[in-house]
């Protein structure tokens, strides 16, 4: 088994130090550190949501990209940051230096990619075209935490299907505390 995690870092770090030997530098700097702000604390994701549950027709997405969002912060910062608690790429290799502060010392998973994909999985679900959008920023997000270097790959890609299965828990419990709401208002007379 320690083969096979030697075999993951050696992935890790080759990725990262590609990106940064041939990728980093100018105009790439500025695009991509504009991407990783976009995610600081799922603000884009919850701002979003927000202006969704103001109209009828997006408020269950709305509601369930904000559970998303929670579930996700409750999964990925508190629980696994905290219980594998993997340093940074750029303090195991001083070499890869961030192009920004990543804002907390853990690596495992990506923050900013699972509240990403968890936003983006809730809006695909009810609306198909935004949510695909939603992908693509969702994707961008997750390649600057990369570019950043301050993410390894493993910790995207597990940000990206966490952040996906938090999307679909949260839809189901939206769209489940919806219809029971809707239900009783039905049985009171009200819609």
């Amino acid at each position: 088994m320690e083969v096979f995690w030697d075999i993951v870092h050696t992935f890790d770090y080759e990725i990262l130090l590609q990106l940064f030997q041939h990728w980093r530098g100018g105009v790439s700097d500025a695009v991509w550190t504009v991407f990783s702000t976009l995610g600081n604390g799922g603000a884009l994701w919850i701002a979003l949501a927000v202006i969704l549950l103001f109209f009828r027709k997006t408020r269950r997405a709305g509601a369930a990209m904000l559970a998303a969002l929670l579930i996700g912060l409750l999964v990925g910062n508190v629980f696994l940051k905290e219980w594998v608690m993997r340093p940074r790429p750029f303090v195991t290799h001083p070499e890869l230096t961030a192009l920004l502060d990543p804002g907390d010392q853990w690596s495992f998973p990506s923050g900013h990619t699972l509240s990403s994909f968890a936003a983006a999985t809730a809006l695909c679900f009810f609306h198909r075209k935004a949510g695909a959008a939603a992908y693509v920023v969702a994707a961008l997000i997750g390649f600057s935490r990369l570019y950043a270097c301050v993410h390894y790959p493993t910790d995207v890609l597990a940000g990206l299907l966490i952040g996906i299965l938090c999307g679909l828990l949260a839809v189901w419990l939206v769209d489940r505390l919806f219809d029971r709401i809707h239900a009783a208002r039905l049985r009171k007379g009200v819609q």
